[in-house]
């Protein structure tokens, strides 16, 4: 059997997935092995600031942005989700110029070059979703999710609520067998 890696994919939750870890959102796909897949929700954003969630660590100025929530495992580990290639520890891309870290080294220099270069861009996340070996594989076969390729822009959508809307209409146009809502049936 053939693997393809999903990693620096968008997984769109289908319609039909009622799992409320998972209603209605986008999951940045981080890691893809024969071992199983972990991504970040990239459109939950929670209550808490940056600033009070990293204030034992750092010192930052409250800038209005948001801890999202990235998934319902490890949810005390925060991950941070930026586009720093010099602050990349050396990794891989996940996609583009998508760069992901969890160390405090990686925080604190990604965190520290947003004072200072306005093209830099982060979002800081509490928890992840994983999945076990094969566990990913057999929801894409239910068509609990489907699948596009990951983009910069996209990864940092300035209005994360219309987001598995916007991303779930492309995959409606892209694929013309999957049922086409419209916002007026009775036109047809």
């Amino acid at each position: 059997m053939m693997f393809d890696s999903l990693r620096g994919h968008f997984l769109i939750a289908g319609c039909e997935l009622k799992d409320p870890n998972f209603f209605k959102t986008v999951v940045l796909i981080v890691e893809h092995t024969a071992e199983g897949a972990m991504g970040l929700v990239i459109n939950r954003p929670s209550s808490l600031s940056v600033s009070n969630a990293l204030a034992g660590h750092f010192d930052l100025p409250d800038n209005g942005e948001t801890v999202y929530c990235g998934g319902p495992v490890e949810p005390d580990a925060f991950f941070v989700l930026h586009n720093v290639v010099e602050h990349s520890g050396g990794e891989c891309p996940v996609a583009g110029s998508l760069f992901v870290g969890a160390g405090a080294e990686e925080f604190e220099q990604v965190i520290n070059r947003v004072s200072v270069d306005p093209n830099v861009k982060f979002r800081v996340f509490s928890g992840c979703a994983g999945w076990g070996p094969g566990q990913l594989e057999q929801e894409l076969s239910r068509r609990d999710w489907f699948t596009l390729e990951a983009t910069e822009p996209t990864a940092f959508h300035e209005n994360p609520y219309v987001l598995w809307e916007e991303l779930l209409h492309t995959v409606y146009e892209a694929n013309r067998i999957v049922p086409h809502s419209t916002p007026h049936p009775e036109w047809n």
